[in-house]
């Protein structure tokens, strides 16, 4: 999420080069001896031949037929192309709800972030915005063309294309809505804005069969929580924001303490999280009534609890095993300690902040686990290219803490799947196109040669760390295969392997041989 200030100092990255990867899509491709996880929470099964035509899913074969079942023993033939999955998983594609490709100087290339989404499985994202309006369009219309190499791209834009932005009436909101909806966006991102600002345009987005997310910040949460704009009609809390403040114990607003200035990222970003003993607790009268209330209007949350992660620790996040490979220099210039660029807060981080960072996040995980419990959708999603968290990765670090949130991983890839799909489409009133491994739905699918189950880690880029018992030797096991997207099937570690070389390459212009560290004082006698 960028101020408006760094909005208008910065520019759209270059849009992606024409496609140069991708094979298909194939008149008949069969995936031959796959362990199905098709994305609604059903336990794994196979060996499993799945067929696709084109770009639509035609058939799921079950190669090992069951006790009683009277089915053909014949395994389907006429392949344009085969697949042999045998010990590996086959998943839907991953749904990632909040995305932004970034900006100039930061990430100057849109191929750059693209490449790392479908590298790890991610074959739809919303962007809440991707970049400026005429490139998020143009950008939308090439990948559903297939004319770029990126996964689907649902468009969500801010009111009046500012963070900041000053509505003066529910007329204009209307009218904003009507203009922009003609533009072909898929929905809004909306900040925490006065209630008759909020209500126009969460009513007139409804009436043009737009999709509604919003980052409740605290300049407005105080008259606009997250209660509150559910009960407008809200369709998506993404972040955490309006959340604590509508389970407040004592208060009505933030006691915030003398001194306090929000434009003070370390004062905004540390003071939130001191938040987490000021709500009623769980399983009070006033928690389950907040979830019950979401639940009965179907509300999505969507915590992006990745793109916070480093402020619990900021060591950990900063030393990722993926960052020196992957990370652009300029990006990592980006992640820095600054007080110009946004979600880089660490001014003087100190443990006091990361342990308030960690009791938010215990009750935070509460919470989505008790919604998730209670039969409300959890969504996964990143917000990366800020706070060292790194596009395709940080989706995957949402997904392990989902699981230490309580989420069992079947759970998990049913937020980043199915879930995923019908928060883009039920706006729509639409059903979904993507999302699950079943006949009919269009062919966006991930290939992965370890258990994701028995094991998240093995669908990073980096993949999971194995000692082989037989060798004596420590081994990097994982990382997605293959993405499926329209049909067209996409080698995720040559994707990995461009992404590594345009890093490389910028290393080369600046003169570098690694990513420049943070330096300490010489050593003292």
């Amino acid at each position: 999420l960028m101020t408006a200030a760094a909005q208008e100092a910065s520019s759209d990255p270059r849009p992606a080069p024409p496609r140069a990867e991708g094979d298909g899509p194939y008149e008949r491709l069969i995936i031959r001896n796959a362990t199905v996880i098709d994305g609604t929470g059903a336990p794994p099964r196979g060996p499993v031949d799945i067929v696709v035509e084109g770009n639509r899913i035609k058939s799921l074969f079950a190669v090992d037929a069951a006790a009683g079942d009277m089915r053909s023993s014949e395994r389907p033939q006429g392949a344009t192309r085969e697949i042999d999955a045998a010990g590996m998983f086959v998943l839907p594609g991953f749904v990632d709800l909040h995305v932004h490709t970034g900006e100039t100087p930061k990430t100057p290339e849109a191929e750059y972030t693209y490449k790392l989404w479908l590298a790890h499985g991610i074959t739809a994202v919303r962007g809440v915005p991707f970049a400026s309006p005429a490139f998020s369009e143009s950008e939308k219309r090439r990948s559903a063309r297939n004319e770029i190499t990126a996964p689907r791209m649902f468009t969500y834009r801010l009111p009046f294309d500012e963070w900041e932005a000053q509505i003066e009436s529910p007329e204009r909101a209307r009218a904003w809505v009507r203009e922009a909806a003609a533009t072909g966006i898929d929905g809004l991102k909306l900040n925490a804005y006065p209630p008759e600002i909020m209500g126009a345009l969460i009513d007139e987005a409804k009436k043009h069969g737009l999709g509604t997310t919003a980052h409740l910040s605290q300049q407005g949460v105080a008259e606009m929580n997250a209660l509150d704009a559910v009960r407008l009609g809200l369709g998506t809390v993404t972040h955490f924001y309006g959340l604590f403040e509508a389970l407040y114990d004592g208060h009505d607003v933030q006691p915030w303490p003398p001194g306090h200035n929000h434009s003070d990222e370390q004062h905004r970003f540390a003071q939130v999280a001191r938040q987490w003993d000021l709500v009623h607790p769980q399983g009070s009268e006033e928690w389950k009534a907040l979830l019950a209330e979401f639940r009965s209007r179907n509300v999505v949350l969507d915590p992006t609890m990745t793109a916070y992660l480093a402020s619990r620790d900021v060591m950990a996040r900063r030393n990722a095993d993926w960052h020196e490979t992957y990370t652009l220099p300029s990006l990592w210039d980006f992640f820095q300690p600054s007080r110009v660029n946004h979600g880089s807060y660490y001014f003087d981080w100190t443990s006091w902040d990361e342990a308030a960072w960690r009791n938010f996040y215990r009750v935070w995980m509460a919470f989505l686990n008790d919604y998730k419990n209670m039969g409300g959708r959890v969504t996964v999603s990143s917000d990366a290219g800020f706070i060292y968290n790194l596009y395709g990765f940080g989706t995957i670090s949402e997904m392990e803490l989902l699981q230490e949130a309580g989420f069992h991983p079947l759970e998990v890839i049913r937020g980043a799947t199915l879930h995923g799909a019908q928060a883009l489409f039920e706006p729509k009133a639409r059903p979904i196109e993507f999302g699950a491994v079943r006949p009919g739905l269009l062919a966006d699918l991930v290939i992965v040669p370890e258990d994701p189950v028995a094991n998240l880690k093995v669908l990073y880029g980096t993949g999971a760390v194995r000692l082989d018992d037989r060798t004596g030797r420590v081994e990097r096991v994982g990382g997605v295969k293959y993405t499926i997207k329209d049909g067209i099937v996409y080698d995720a570690r040559r994707l990995l392997a461009d992404v590594a070389r345009m890093v490389q390459r910028q290393k080369e212009e600046r003169g570098i041989a690694r990513l420049p560290g943070i330096e300490f004082p010489a050593s003292r006698p």
